[in-house]
């Protein structure tokens, strides 16, 4: 690692500890230094490099000395660049002031090593929930869906924008819905203003990204029940439709029949499902068959949420097959959110079986899942959400609870959804509740 990589990772731990002493969360960081939460974030991990005005304006806020940090190339970029628009004479010395900042910047040095320890550690559900909300991002999405006047973004380059993608991506199949929730409205943004000012080919791709955008919109806001999930399924299928790619629209149809479902119309849902799986499943392209399959799944959970038991079985026979005829390396080209696996198979045949009411025969695909097989953090949760709703539907206190812990070693802003907290107060208080049922019914925020 070079000199300036590692004083960019040090000035991203002693952010990360000025912020904790302060009390601030990323967000509120990022607007006194006028940058996104999720740009905060990145900074803080040494991934994005701020620029020179940008560092002047952090170290200024959080009253951070480069020098006395040990920073030392830094500083002296930065006292360069202070000389340039500081006019001569225009410093006048505060002594009171000066000595408030040298205490203050001791008492952070003298905290800096345990503060970072603590940051270093996981975060329990307790800790994360006194960040802001995971699904914060609701008023910033308003803006950009319904302000007749929303700020015009910047366009940023496509080599930038699938950068964004990937790293908003990465955000929400680990579970970080808070930090997937900074940045998206930002991200959507940029990829609207990009494909407004370009055509062809690079126009298209940017109407890939921004419905890839919406579709990780959409998830958020399904998991929070937000309303905002039928406004960012419409225009993710809109931008889908306009990129052309059938990979892309197919992810939007699956998300905005997420939203069908949620609404009441689950018959509507499965049957646009069902079309466009069809549609998937005759071209030559694996990864469009293989999109089909996770259709084939949802259509299979949201006619058995329909009570249509004869339709469920016969479409999640459908995606087994399916993703058994797709090609050995299909499985490593990464679908955007869920994949078209065997493991997938059996998660989805839990959830089936535990809505139509036989969560005995859910079990047996419960217990040949291997967590490992499920790569994302986002999935594993899914393992245990559906599990513990299948051993509670089966009057399994222990057992329901040891599913919900598991949600949330895992993913810890996951087990915070409303319907998990609603199922963890339902166990915390029967009239028999397990052994740490309250305790951690408490923990994700249940009130008693």
């Amino acid at each position: 690692m070079d000199a300036a990589t590692e004083e960019y990772r040090l000035l991203g731990a002693a952010m990360r500890a000025a912020r904790a002493a302060n009390r601030w969360t990323q967000r509120a960081l990022g607007t006194r230094c006028g940058y996104s939460a999720s740009a905060v974030s990145r900074i803080e991990a040494g991934t994005l490099r701020p620029t020179v005005e940008s560092l002047d304006r952090i170290v200024s806020v959080l009253a951070l000395d480069l020098s006395d940090l040990g920073l030392h190339t830094l500083a002296r970029v930065l006292t360069a660049h202070r000389a340039t628009k500081t006019p001569r004479g225009a410093m006048v010395a505060n002594s009171a002031t000066d000595e408030e900042d040298a205490m203050r910047r001791r008492k952070l040095l003298a905290g800096m090593a345990a503060v970072s320890a603590t940051l270093a550690l996981p975060r329990t559900a307790e800790a994360a929930s006194q960040e802001s909300s995971p699904y914060d991002t609701a008023a910033d999405l308003e803006r950009l869906l319904f302000a007749p006047a929303a700020p015009a973004a910047a366009p940023l380059p496509l080599e930038v924008l699938h950068r964004e993608l990937a790293a908003a991506r990465a955000h929400y199949t680990a579970a970080r819905y808070h930090e997937l929730g900074a940045g998206l409205p930002e991200l959507i943004a940029a990829a609207e203003a990009h494909r407004a000012t370009t055509t062809g080919r690079s126009r298209e791709v940017a109407h890939a990204i921004a419905a890839r955008g919406y579709v990780l919109a959409t998830e958020l806001a399904a998991k929070s029940h937000s309303e905002l999930a039928w406004a960012t399924a419409d225009r993710s299928l809109q931008a889908a439709r306009q990129s052309g790619d059938p990979v892309v629209t197919g992810e939007a149809v699956r998300v905005l029949a997420i939203t069908m479902r949620r609404a009441g119309r689950p018959a509507a849902a499965v049957d646009l499902l069902r079309r466009t799986a069809g549609d998937l499943d005759a071209q030559a392209d694996p990864a469009a068959r293989a999109v089909a399959a996770t259709l084939l799944m949802t259509a299979a959970y949201t006619a058995a949420c329909n009570h249509d038991a004869s339709s469920a079985h016969d479409l999640m026979t459908g995606a087994a097959e399916a993703v058994h005829r797709l090609p050995a390396d299909v499985p490593s080209q990464r679908l955007f959110t869920v994949e078209a696996t065997p493991a997938q198979v059996d998660l989805y045949q839990v959830g089936v079986h535990t809505v139509l009411g036989t969560p005995d025969l859910a079990v047996r695909y419960a217990v040949r899942i291997d967590p490992v097989a499920l790569p994302t953090a986002e999935r594993r949760a899914r393992l245990g959400t559906d599990t513990a709703r299948m051993w509670r539907a089966l009057n399994d206190g222990p057992r329901t609870l040891s599913a919900l812990q598991f949600v949330e070693r895992v993913a810890p802003e996951e087990v915070r959804r409303p319907a998990l907290r609603a199922l963890a107060a339902e166990l915390a208080y029967a009239p028999l509740p397990p052994a740490g049922a309250r305790e951690f019914a408490r923990r994700i925020g249940v009130q008693g």
